[in-house]
């Protein structure tokens, strides 16, 4: 790693396609001052031309935009299955390199970035830029500030209803599916919330659709605590459920939506002494579903958080502080290698329709 210093990045790009010229918008909207793009690299020629009216340079090769020794950091955001090669190729020409998510296709892929990172000393990172979704950071303080007790469900859900983009997500070779393309992020924020091992997955996965890939999955994870975390993606729910669904010993929060409406109903009363008759509900005679009384519990309407930045500066922020010496990695290649190792056994589980033993 390089010392302290104030230098100005200089950022190339390989793959120009709708990541990669988020990245660049991002950027430029924000003013990002750390950081600037030079050009991109893709195989579309129709892609280079966009980046050419942006006022970017586009190179006639990957070579030539790894040979160019002003780039200091390269974006690799081409399609899930070169990603390793991409990546590798990168680091041996002595860049700095942030992936885009998923990071590889397999566990093996990213141990052997891992290794050549190592190699050549180069800092290695991955765009899980959901860390600092604000629906995930209301969720994870408020659960993490003991105001519902200890959780022990955690139910994480993102849907829509319009199937998936034609392209690379509907093609199993190139790394397609929810599961690699959500399901990546949401399982990275569930894993770097709740510092504890992976026990036991157990996914059921549907290709409704596309036949290829999953385009709905059912990711259910169990940590050594006895936590359960529960993980769905859809492409076809017309009904949604809650973003966020956590149990607490002392309490329930909920987080609507991606806007973070919600609310905690905690007791403030355990009331746990039964009448002896039967309550009639419309359900029909119970006593374990009987109603609270209202003066047993408190509601806490939840809204969002106003001081958090929830954009990929904060990924290039973490980076670019590792690259300086300023400060150890945020995103470090090691969380994504468990992640990875989650979807592996969540495909495997899938395949044989059974949990997974794992020590995650």
């Amino acid at each position: 790693m390089v010392g302290l210093t104030e230098k100005k990045h200089v950022l190339g790009i390989i793959g120009f396609g709708g990541m990669g010229s988020h990245h660049v918008r991002v950027l430029k909207s924000t003013a990002y001052s750390r950081l600037r793009v030079k050009g991109v690299y893709d195989i579309n020629e129709s892609r280079m031309k966009t980046a050419e009216s942006i006022g970017l340079r586009s190179y006639p090769s990957k070579e030539a935009l790894l040979s160019d020794q002003e780039i200091d950091i390269v974006l690799v955001a081409a399609t899930n299955e070169v990603h390793k090669e991409l990546c590798i190729d990168a680091l041996a020409a002595g860049k700095h390199v942030i992936c885009e998510k998923p990071v590889t296709v397999s566990s093996a892929e990213l141990l052997e970035i891992m290794d050549a990172a190592k190699k050549y000393q180069r800092v290695f990172t991955i765009d899980q830029n959901r860390r600092t979704n604000r629906d995930f950071v209301l969720m994870r303080r408020n659960v993490e500030s003991g105001i519902i007790g200890e959780p022990y469900v955690i139910e994480s859900r993102v849907e829509g209803s319009r199937g998936m983009p034609s392209g690379w997500r509907t093609i199993k070779a190139l790394g397609g599916g929810m599961m690699l393309d959500w399901g990546v992020h949401l399982i990275d924020q569930i894993m770097y919330m709740i510092d504890r091992k992976v026990v036991s997955v157990y996914c059921k996965m549907f290709s409704i659709e596309y036949p290829e890939v999953d385009d709905n999955f059912r990711l259910t994870m169990t940590f050594d605590n006895g936590l359960v975390a529960h993980i769905e993606v859809s492409t076809n729910n017309y009904i949604t459920h809650p973003r966020w669904y956590v149990l607490g010993r002392n309490g329930t929060l909920v987080v609507d939506d991606w806007d973070c409406s919600g609310r905690i109903v905690r007791r403030t009363d355990k009331e746990d002494v039964w009448e002896e008759e039967i309550i009639y509900t419309s359900a029909g005679p119970t006593k374990t579903m009987a109603p609270r009384n209202k003066n047993s519990t408190e509601t806490i309407l939840l809204s969002m958080p106003t001081d958090v930045t929830d954009d990929i500066t904060v990924v290039y922020d973490g980076m670019l502080d590792a690259v300086e010496g300023r400060a150890e990695l945020k995103i470090k290649p090691e969380q994504a290698l468990r992640v990875m190792y989650v979807m592996e056994a969540a495909f495997l589980s899938a395949e044989k329709d059974e949990a997974i033993k794992t020590d995650i």
